[in-house]
């Protein structure tokens, strides 16, 4: 019989860094900036309200009505010019790190409107992360893409400084390559 001080072998323990800890509380707990710019947006409400599609299991339960509690951006339908500086602007305020899911036809591609008016693709305004293809895409696509983007912060994420420093450096670099929106002219120009 063994003591209470010694540990069985069928006990175990846990060996783990705090970066990793990290890395796995960030991916349980992405909170939604609460933001619908198109059809895709009743997608989005299923998947946050409707009891069938429970985004409490991914600790999403909170789409947040300010962007500074936010960490991941779901851009769901087409971005009209004259919304993608409010887009860009509601991306900038967000706590980083922040993630960007591109969901639907219109958000990945511009979809069916090929036009001087809409963005033909959310990735020209912020960096995405995850594309969600399909018009509109099930409530269940949208949760496949949380799990992949659940699996790129686990992977990517650092909190070394180090790493932290060589993300902020590719997301300036990005930044100062990418074409303002206000000189895109669309593919008729």
């Amino acid at each position: 019989m063994k003591s209470p001080n010694n540990l069985s072998s069928d006990q175990g323990f846990i060996l783990t860094t705090v970066e990793d800890l990290v890395n796995w509380s960030f991916t349980r707990s992405t909170w939604p900036v609460t933001m619908g710019l198109a059809c895709c947006s009743i997608e989005m409400m299923a998947f946050g309200g409707a009891p069938r599609f429970d985004s409490a299991r991914f600790g999403m339960e909170v789409f947040r009505a300010s962007p500074r509690q936010a960490d991941l951006m779901l851009v769901n339908g087409r971005i009209n010019q004259k919304m993608a500086p409010v887009v860009r602007d509601i991306y900038d305020q967000m706590a980083d790190p922040k993630w960007v899911i591109s969901m639907g036809a219109c958000a990945c591609s511009g979809g069916l409107f090929n036009n001087y008016a809409v963005v033909q693709g959310s990735d020209h305004v912020v960096p995405v992360d995850i594309y969600l293809p399909g018009c509109p895409p099930r409530p269940d696509a949208l949760i496949y893409a949380v799990l992949e983007l659940r699996k790129r912060i686990q992977a990517d994420h650092h909190l070394t400084k180090a790493g932290r420093e060589a993300a902020i450096r590719a997301a300036e670099e990005a930044a100062l390559k990418a074409t303002p929106t206000f000189e895109m002219k669309g593919l008729l120009a």
